[in-house]
């Protein structure tokens, strides 16, 4: 598997939003070192046409430059295809679009992936595959629904295939999510539904790989990953801030991004 370097991640995060003058920074930079760890050594994919291969879905859409990024930098896109994000006839919105490479489920609604992962791990169940589904989902996205109706699914028929990384970084759209609608017990009620149920650092790899190799995906419960991350992680003035969630940035606040993630490699 090759190693995937998460300041290399959000280096390219902010030349894109700049170059394309548009938001959702924050969100993007608060899961790169989930993906960092998915596809650096956890996902088995020996090609992207291979029906064997595990399944990821980002049901937060919103960060989906950051899971473009990856795609790039694991030769999946071209730099070419990446300079074209959320330009004029692109496959690279905002959201994920299936008919880019590498892109199994269009996710944008909230509320959606977790569905579509937990309808993955089954398929692979009646089809005696041994494949997995991996979906990232947001704090703020726990308050659909349709989120704890996969959740309980789930764990119905027992998908030990299944495995949600929670992004949990305290914030959304419009608002904290323990002012929103408080999400202090997440971890309780995932595990009411008959989760296996986690609490890591998200921004820690090294853990993170450790943790999702180790997980019992031939057992009875389907994980989850109660990962504790930043929103903007990296950069300061974007780290826990609202504004992060929309604004792009001007020339200022650009250069300023980057010097602090070059710093943050030496």
């Amino acid at each position: 598997m090759r190693t995937i370097n998460p300041g290399i991640v959000r280096s390219h995060i902010l030349q894109q939003s700049k170059r394309a003058n548009v938001g959702h920074i924050g969100s993007a930079l608060s899961i790169v070192e989930l993906l960092c760890a998915l596809y650096g050594s956890i996902l088995r994919c020996a090609s992207l046409s291979d029906p064997e291969r595990d399944r990821f879905v980002l049901s937060k859409g919103h960060a989906a430059l950051s899971l473009y990024v990856v795609f790039y930098l694991k030769g999946w896109i071209t730099k070419g295809e990446l300079d074209s994000y959320c330009g004029d006839c692109t496959l690279l919105g905002v959201h994920p679009e299936h008919r880019s490479a590498g892109v199994d489920f269009c996710t944008g609604s909230m509320g959606m992936g977790i569905g579509f992962a937990a309808g993955a791990a089954l398929a692979a169940r009646l089809q005696g595959s041994d494949r997995r589904a991996f979906a990232i989902l947001s704090d703020g996205e726990c308050n659909e629904g349709s989120v704890w109706e996969a959740a309980m699914f789930a764990g119905q028929h027992r998908l030990s295939n299944l495995t949600a990384l929670l992004d949990c970084n305290g914030q959304q759209a419009f608002g904290y999510t323990k002012d929103v609608l408080n999400a202090d017990n997440l971890a309780e009620r995932w595990a009411a539904f008959g989760w296996d149920v986690q609490v890591i650092d998200g921004h820690d790899i090294a853990a993170l790989e450790h943790l999702l190799s180790t997980l019992d995906y031939r057992g009875s419960r389907p994980h989850l990953l109660l990962a504790r991350t930043v929103f903007g992680k990296g950069v300061s003035y974007m780290e826990g801030k609202i504004k992060w969630h929309y604004s792009p940035m001007n020339d200022q606040e650009y250069g300023q991004a980057l010097r602090e993630i070059y710093q943050g490699q030496e």
